[in-house]
């Protein structure tokens, strides 16, 4: 072969072995040339030390074991089938069992298979794990014996379907091994070793033949980091971006302000103080403000949003506040025009349900500068929403959002500011991770006049002693919410339903003036019943999640959640914050119906603590980022081995060189690999870059 040939775009069926039915498997995983196959990483690794011997397992130890199926079938129980079968490895015995798809893994696994299974081991009348995770490999795999470290790779149904199992995939990255010496790094050789890093070149080729443990955790920690910095290097050439954007400094201390400021009937706590301080820095200066505002629920981050309102509109400019939902648009209006009626400040409210006068008066209003301040949902991005000189922009729960529609509310403006704000507690990595291009300020403190929360989780069979207790606090004057999960039951669901509950519920609450509430909803049946809740003529509001944010009634003193269980634990911290916003004692009371040994560790953190940082955290270890954030952000992060959670310090790290080359080569015309590389996994994030 010429040097030629070694094109890294060469196409894999060029390959050995690689035929029409199995190239189209290979395209229909989206690897179609040399360079997508090589980074095709493999799932796992068995070797000698991760290799375990069925006599030297204990109970609860996570393991990989080695052997044959000796027996298998389906077993019936009263309730179900159940698959089960029995690995030997020569040194003892492990019982399986998949309660799930019973017929399906029939299919798959059967007498004398030599497999590879992960699991938990658990003891009941012998070893045994659950529902294991498993690779079916053939009998020359064996590292105990031999030492090498054998690489397994995913296996897509693609792939099962023409036979193209672990072994094939080995003998097809060995041909590629030519190639990897035409792999060009995006970091010169000094850059490498400051940074202590191996080459790109060595670490593709020790991911897939690793000569070592050692070899092949340096491979994974160099890929995890370029993995990482691209994600940084587009955040700091955003922020960069951003920072280099001029706009109108705004003067700060205003009558208007001032006068709010020493009416609010309360004192600013100093976490307050410093986040207004650090924003008035910001829009005083003269590139545009981009930060994001933290804190947990009822801290206090609205009095922070109206200040800054305030001193938009003194300086002649126009605000725009975006808010998930129309409750919490509502619940904006209502608390900004308490405010801005003191000082004169016009303010309206646009959302999707509508009469057309009303909305057409007041975007032409908004349009001819007559409105200061417009609240509203995402019906702010559509385009006959126009202003007259919109310069400060706020956007509430600013997860639920995409990147483009913030986008498309910033381009009606004239570089406006931002204020984005969120009261779901973010972890510092994905901070870091995803609102990289911001500048952060966290209220970490909780207003003088805010009560503990006291959190219980009971079982169902203690909640007729929980009604009564509810009765009790009825009958103080104070009123209750129950929440579940699910408007209506499914045939896929047996949770219990807000509808179905909301008549169980008033046959154990007689006498007891109940609403239900939820998104199916029109506008205007909401609003009546959220009034008629606000002016306490319920008593008991049932409603689904629809009330997670938004809901600011002081006199609810108990939240009880009903199938607490399958809600994240920053959700549930969410809800729990409908209730201690008065004078009164409060309680959240979590549900648990089907309790694992999961459900279980995850509730009693939020019965041990109220701080929403720790609850983040905690959500983030047990059910990962992609919950965090919409199906358009989680794409976000195009990761296969990086690891938000636990690659805190390599994050760090990677974000540090992202902005010491940014600040050394703002256009990347040094770094030409690695521009090219950016712009082939993030184009279409580059809505405020400019690198070309």
């Amino acid at each position: 072969m010429s040097e030629t040939d070694y094109s890294l775009n060469t196409s894999i069926k060029n390959l050995k072995g690689i035929g029409p039915k199995k190239l189209q498997a290979f395209n229909n995983s989206s690897i179609y040339s040399v360079i997508d196959l090589l980074n095709y990483y493999p799932r796992r690794y068995l070797d000698r030390s991760t290799v375990k011997l069925i006599k030297d397992l204990k109970i609860h130890d996570s393991v990989t074991i080695l052997g044959n199926i000796e027996i298998c079938g389906i077993r019936r129980t009263r309730n179900r089938a159940l698959f089960e079968a029995i690995i030997s490895d020569g040194t003892g015995f492990v019982k399986l069992i998949w309660f799930n798809g019973a017929k399906y893994i029939k299919q798959l696994i059967k007498k004398d298979d030599r497999l590879a299974v992960h699991g938990k081991i658990e003891f009941f009348n012998g070893y045994q794990i659950l529902h294991p995770d498993y690779d079916k490999i053939h009998t020359d795999i064996d590292p105990i014996n031999t030492g090498s470290i054998v690489a397994l790779y995913p296996l897509t149904s693609e792939f099962k379907k023409e036979k193209i199992e672990h072994r094939f995939f080995r003998r097809l990255m060995r041909e590629t091994e030519p190639y990897i010496e035409k792999i060009y790094d995006y970091f010169d050789r000094e850059f490498l070793d400051k940074e202590k890093l191996i080459s790109l070149r060595k670490a593709i080729k020790n991911i897939h033949f690793p000569d070592s443990l050692i070899d092949l955790k340096l491979s994974i920690e160099r890929l995890k980091f370029d993995e990482h910095f691209f994600l940084q290097l587009l955040m700091v050439l955003r922020r960069s971006s951003l920072k280099r954007i001029n706009t109108k400094p705004f003067k700060i201390g205003g009558k208007k302000e001032k006068k709010i400021i020493d009416n609010l009937g309360f004192e600013l706590t100093n976490a307050q103080k410093k986040v207004i301080k650090e924003i008035n820095n910001d829009i005083a200066g003269n590139s545009a403000m981009n930060r994001l505002l933290q804190g947990d629920v009822g801290s206090g981050k609205t009095i922070v949003s109206i200040i800054t309102s305030i001193v938009a509109v003194e300086n002649n400019m126009q605000v725009a506040i975006m808010a998930p939902t129309e409750i919490l648009a509502n619940q904006h209006y209502q608390s900004f025009i308490k405010y801005l009626d003191l000082v004169q400040i016009s303010c309206a409210l646009i959302v999707g349900k509508q009469k057309n006068t009303e909305k057409e008066n007041i975007l032409s209003a908004l349009k001819d500068g007559k409105i200061n301040i417009i609240i509203g949902t995402h019906a702010l991005i559509q385009k006959k929403v126009k202003f007259s000189n919109l310069g400060l922009i706020v956007v509430d729960e600013q997860h639920r959002f995409g990147v483009l529609q913030r986008g498309n509310l910033l381009n009606k403006g004239v570089q406006p500011h931002l204020l984005a704000m969120t009261a779901t507690p973010i972890p510092r990595t994905m901070a870091i991770t995803y609102h990289g291009d911001m500048d952060l300020s966290i209220i970490d403190e909780m207003p003088k006049n805010r009560k503990k929360i006291i959190t219980k989780v009971v079982n169902n069979k203690r909640l007729l002693k929980v009604y009564d207790f509810m009765k009790q606090e009825i009958s103080f004057g104070r009123q209750c919410i129950v929440v579940y999960p699910l408007v209506e039951e499914t045939n896929k669901s047996d949770l219990a339903a807000a509808t179905e509950g909301f008549e169980k519920l008033k046959k154990a609450f007689k006498n007891i003036n109940l609403g239900l509430i939820h998104g199916k909803m029109t506008k205007i049946k909401k609003d009546t019943i959220m009034g008629q809740f606000v002016n306490n003529t319920i008593n008991i509001l049932v409603s689904t999640t629809v009330i997670e944010v938004g809901i600011d009634v002081p006199n609810a003193s108990v939240i009880l959640i009903e199938h607490s269980e399958r809600f994240g634990l920053t959700q549930l911290h969410q809800l729990r914050g409908r209730v201690g916003r008065g004078t009164a004692k409060s309680y959240c009371i979590l549900v648990e119906r089907y309790v694992t040994p999961n459900s279980k560790k995850r509730l009693e953190v939020l019965e041990k603590t109220s701080d929403g940082f720790i609850i983040a955290d905690e959500d983030l270890k047990m059910r990962g980022p992609g919950k965090f954030f919409s199906t358009e952000q989680s794409g976000f992060f195009n990761y296969k081995l990086a690891d938000m959670i636990n690659d805190g310090a390599l994050i760090r790290k990677a974000r540090n060189c992202a902005q010491r080359i940014v600040d050394n080569d703002s256009k990347l015309e040094n770094h030409l690999i690695m521009k090219q590389r950016l712009l082939n996994d993030y184009s279409q994030y580059f809505d405020t870059i400019n690198i070309t």
